[in-house]
Order: structure tokens, then C-alpha cells, then sequence
């Protein structure tokens, strides 16, 4: 099975090409830089010689968000590492660049296809000296090749569905050959540490999901409309995906009949959507505005959709109510939810539909303290706000010291694990 993905990847490997290409065209790859992904003269190998070097996969944002306290971490204790980050979404891309633009021995780059020729030039020309991979990113020809090069091998925060977990048993040899190839294996969930025991998986340590760890400084957060968030009533729909956007237009309609007054923020998970929402908003008859990085929200708009970048925390700050998207997509069901931690810990008022199987661990945590609470229906987010909004100041007064007391143990029992494997070899039993 292993050499028939192998030789398939190769097969097709100019189709893959003209892909990357139509997506170019179609906006959805960095237009400088998605030759990194196709073509090996564009790796652009910046490394001092003779230095070690960590390589983090994390595919999209939410991974993203979730390895950089680990690798500030790692650079706090002067262990004269450079870094390598891949990921391979162009959203992912653009906030990388803001995020280590400060950090001279960090580096960024979109993940090569796995293809076997394109994944071992990588590995020659960077030469990693430890390799994680983060949650379901599990490559095999990645795999295969580190492993013939004698490059360690972690899976952090370790995530298999049961779907993806059935899939694998479906080719039991291929899958306890892949898994047992890994040096070690950090889950993101019991459910996750049970599938790869059964997969005879070696070297699992549970400590927690890693998205429970990002720090927030609240302080430092600055947003230009400030003025104009502190005296506003207004909600917030973060990191939607398409089928929710009549959702969250329904719910301001809905609002809107109690407070004329409401403005509806709605920040897509891929601003590639912004010009169809745009649409949408308008045929609902509503005044919108497209939100750019440095803009300031107009007079008398309605929705107000962020196009910009990295820029969530600014409006979580002020927003008393949070709608966290990509949870009320029943065909999404099986890869639903996204990471509702930084609402969270700027004291939002959480809100998410019934599909949240990624986060399905960390949001019981959040019910169990009154920051999130389910909805399934567009009335009943809207009742809920219209509570939430009597008053337009945001006084929500939940304790996050639980939250903040796991998360702090959590990126401990991670960071024990994680340097024992970078300082110390973990052999293989």
C-alpha cells in the first residue's frame, strides 16, 4: 500500500502542478511564493551552517496559534535553535508573517506536496534535526523519508477522528508501519491516545490539548476602533465557513427588529470570501462595509466583514458575544469546530452550533465554567444575544482562572515531553 502511494503521488504529481496553479489564479495561494509548494529551486534554504535546526508542520491557523508558545518557549531558555515552520494555507501564510517578522532565527515556508522526490530534497537541502508534525498532519512519504534519514519524528497534539481512525484499520499493515515511525505521539485527546494504542503506536503521553495554552496579553492588544467598539452594540461571528453566512445575517435580522442600532461583525475563516459575503449582506438589503487592515468602521453600517489578517483578538477584546463558525455544517460534521480559546480568554460570552468534534474536549471545559454555551438554531442565537446586548458594555465576569490554571499546566507537561525528545534521543522499544 505504501509503495502504491508512493508511485501515485509521483503519477500525478503534474496534475498537482496545474492545481496549484488554478488555485494561484483563483486566489487561494500566495501569489509570490506557491512555487514553494511544487517546485524544488523555490525551497529558498536560509540556514547557518552547521546549526540545529526544529521543523514545525502545522497546516493552517489553529495549528499555527498552537506551536508558537512552544517555540517561544524553546527560545526563551537560549537554546540557539533556528526554526522552520511550514503550513500550508495562504491565511496561515500571511499570519506567519506578521508573527515571526521579529525573530531572526525563525523562519516560514509552505509545505512541499508530498511527493517523494519533492519531500527529500526538502529534508536535504533544510536538514532538520527534530521534526513535529501537528495534529492530523500525517504525511507518508514525509514519514518514510525522515525516517530514512535518521530525523526524529513527533505528532503533537496528536488528533484522529473516529472516521479517520476506521479509515486507517482499513489497511492495518500500512497503518502500524506509518504510526510506528513516529519517536513520539502527543495527543490532543483521550479518544486520539486509545486510537493510537490501537494502532500500536509507541511513546504516547497525554498532557492536554495544546490550543489550550495560547497566552493572551490583553494589554497589549491595540485596535484603532476602540472609540468606536466601546460605544457600539454590537456581536461577532469569527471564523466562518461558507453556509453559515445566511446564519449569521438571519440572526442581525432578527436582532435588529429589538436594537436598530446592532452591528454584526463577521470575520470569515478565508477572507478569499469577503466579496460573496459582501453580496449576500447586500441582498439581505443591509449596509455593509469591507473592513481592510487600518480602516476604520463607517457610520450607519450594519455588517462589517474583516478582510484582513490576524486581527481576531483586536475585536475579541471589546466583544461581549462571540459566534465561533464552522459548527452548524452537518456535512462538516466530522472536521467540525474551530479554536474558541482566544474569545475565551478576552472574556467573550461564547456561542457554537452542535458541530465542534475537533474541540469537543475544550469546549465541555468551557460549558462546565459558563463561557460557551450551544445553540442550534438562528432564533436561538438571537435570543440569546438580544439578552446578552441589553446592556452594550462588556461586563461579562466569568472565572478564567480554571481555564488559565489548565493551560498553564498543559504547555508544562508538553514542554517536559517535547525536550526530552529534542535534547535526548527516545529509542524505540
Amino acid at each position: 500500500m505504501i509503495l502504491a502511494y508512493r508511485v501515485f503521488s509521483y503519477l500525478i504529481y503534474p496534475l498537482l502542478i496545474i492545481l496549484i496553479y488554478c488555485r494561484k489564479i483563483l486566489e487561494k495561494e500566495d501569489p509570490k511564493r506557491y512555487k514553494e509548494k511544487i517546485f524544488s529551486s523555490h525551497f529558498n534554504v536560509k540556514k547557518k551552517r552547521n546549526s540545529k535546526l526544529v521543523w514545525f508542520h502545522a497546516a493552517s491557523i489553529g495549528e499555527f496559534n498552537s506551536i508558537m508558545p512552544i517555540i517561544y518557549e524553546l527560545n526563551n531558555h537560549k537554546n540557539k535553535f533556528e526554526f522552520l515552520i511550514t503550513t500550508t494555507t495562504k491565511s496561515s501564510g500571511k499570519l506567519a508573517e506578521i508573527e515571526i517578522k521579529k525573530y531572526k532565527n525563525i523562519q516560514h515556508r509552505y509545505l512541499p506536496l508530498d511527493v517523494s522526490f519533492l519531500i527529500n530534497n526538502f529534508l536535504k537541502s533544510w536538514k532538520p534535526n527534530r521534526i513535529f508534525l501537528v495534529d492530523s498532519e500525517i504525511w507518508p512519504n514525509l514519514i518514510i523519508n525522515a525516517n530514512k534519514y535518521k530525523i526524529p519524528l513527533a505528532l503533537i497534539n496528536a488528533r484522529l477522528t473516529e472516521k479517520s481512525f476506521n479509515r486507517w484499520l482499513k489497511f492495518p499493515v500500512t497503518a502500524k508501519k506509518i504510526f510506528n515511525l513516529f519517536d513520539l505521539f502527543l495527543p490532543a485527546n483521550l479518544e486520539t491516545k486509545k486510537f493510537l494504542k490501537k494502532l500500536t503506536a509507541r511513546n504516547i503521553y497525554y498532557n492536554g490539548n495544546i490550543k489550550l495554552i495560547n497566552e493572551v496579553n490583553f494589554a497589549k492588544i491595540k485596535n484603532i476602533n476602540k472609540k468606536i467598539l466601546l460605544k457600539s452594540r454590537f456581536w461577532m461571528a469569527a471564523s466562518t465557513h461558507e453556509g453559515e453566512d445566511i446564519f449569521c445575517l438571519n440572526v442581525h435580522s432578527k436582532i435588529k427588529k429589538k436594537y436598530k442600532d446592532i452591528i454584526t461583525i463577521i470575520a470569515p475563516r478565508h477572507i478569499s470570501r469577503v466579496h460573496k459575503l459582501k453580496s449576500l449582506s447586500e441582498k439581505f438589503k443591509l449596509n455593509v462595509q469591507l473592513l481592510n487592515k487600518g480602516d476604520l468602521i463607517l457610520k450607519n453600517k450594519e455588517i462589517v466583514i474583516i478582510n484582513s489578517f490576524g486581527v481576531l483578538k483586536k475585536y475579541f477584546k471589546y466583544a461581549k458575544s462571540v459566534f465561533i463558525g464552522k459548527s452548524i455544517i452537518k456535512k462538516l460534521k466530522n472536521d467540525s469546530g474551530q479554536n474558541p480559546m482566544d474569545a475565551a480568554k478576552l472574556n467573550c460570552k461564547i456561542y457554537h452550533g452542535p458541530y465542534v468534534n475537533n474541540f469537543k474536549e475544550i469546549y465541555k471545559i468551557l460549558e462546565k465554567n459558563n463561557i460557551a454555551k450551544k445553540i442550534n438554531t438562528y432564533e436561538e442565537l438571537s435570543s440569546n444575544l438580544i439578552k446578552d446586548l441589553k446592556s452594550p458594555s462588556k461586563n461579562n465576569n466569568y472565572n478564567l482562572k480554571a481555564i488559565d490554571s489548565l493551560g498553564r499546566k498543559t504547555l508544562s507537561d508538553t514542554m517536559k515531553n517535547i525536550n526530552k525528545f529534542i535534547f535526548n534521543d527516545i529509542k524505540k522499544t
